[in-house]
């Protein structure tokens, strides 16, 4: 499928992914701002890569992913290149091949990432916020997932995710539609937590981000395991596995300084241990 030689920045000095890091929080941007920011598999592996050295990195305790340009977070796809490729009679899906293992990997990064949405986020771009644990939106974002209009279904994950975040109707009727909503929409059917206005959305995402770092991480990290795994559990195995969560929680360094911090009356310093 893709290649990274079908995409312009495997000629250029250009990466697909900007990394950087403000105090305690990684920020992944998508940076293909002339298409858009729309995905390859170059993006996609670069991507991949920087989860794994935010996971690695234990300065990094939240990782914020936005899109350059200020016109799309990610539109989906790159359809030009997916058309070359057609064209050439390439059998292998690579590309959602690649996305789909990427888009599991951040759903299991360790730490909470933030979908900071400014513009377009379609098709495998929300397929992407899907995987992260909190959206934050402009009030200029637009979302959908429009592949039915070119005879497609949402290949990256979002006949699961979307349902499981907003339930199966609301779900249905934007995949069978294609029609995207706008960021107040989304807000209001649960798909973003919050809306803020397009100037303020870098600062207001690691705002959240920073809030998110600066608790203990340990918790952090198995609510998030106790959320994500519980989905796939029926009630009973979903509340042992809560139990396990916060029996782990309960032998580590960080619950006994929050112990101790909340009685001392001061504010607990957290070392993820």
């Amino acid at each position: 499928m893709t290649t990274a030689s079908a995409d312009p920045e495997a000629k250029t000095s250009r990466p697909p992914v900007l990394w950087s890091r403000e105090g305690a929080v990684g920020i992944a941007t998508l940076n293909r701002p002339h298409a858009l920011n729309a995905l390859t598999v170059e993006l996609l592996e670069h991507l991949e890569r920087h989860a794994d050295e935010a996971e690695r990195d234990p300065a990094v305790r939240a990782v914020v992913i936005a899109g350059s340009g200020g016109r799309a977070f990610c539109a989906g796809a790159d359809l030009k290149t997916l058309e070359q490729e057609y064209s050439g009679g390439s059998e292998p899906d690579r590309l959602v091949d690649v996305m789909r293992r990427v888009y599991g990997r951040l759903e299991r990064l360790e730490l909470p990432v933030i979908a900071a949405v400014r513009g377009y986020c379609f098709g495998g771009g929300l397929e992407l916020v899907l995987t992260a644990d909190l959206c934050i939106a402009a009030d200029d974002g637009r979302f959908g997932l429009p592949e039915v209009k070119v005879g497609a279904l949402p290949g990256g994950g979002g006949t699961q995710r979307l349902p499981r975040l907003i339930g199966p109707r609301l779900a249905k009727e934007l995949m069978f539609t294609g029609e995207p909503i706008d960021a107040a929409e989304a807000y209001r059917i649960g798909l973003v937590n919050r809306v803020v206005p397009a100037a303020t959305l870098l600062p207001a995402a690691l705002a959240v981000a920073a809030a998110l770092a600066d608790k203990a991480p340990l918790a952090v990290r198995k609510m998030k395991e106790a959320v994500n795994g519980g989905l796939e559990l029926q009630l009973e195995a979903g509340l042992e596995l809560e139990r396990e969560c916060h029996v782990f929680l309960r032998e580590t360094e960080d619950r006994r300084e929050g112990v101790s911090a909340f009685v001392e009356k001061r504010s607990p310093h957290f070392v993820g241990r």
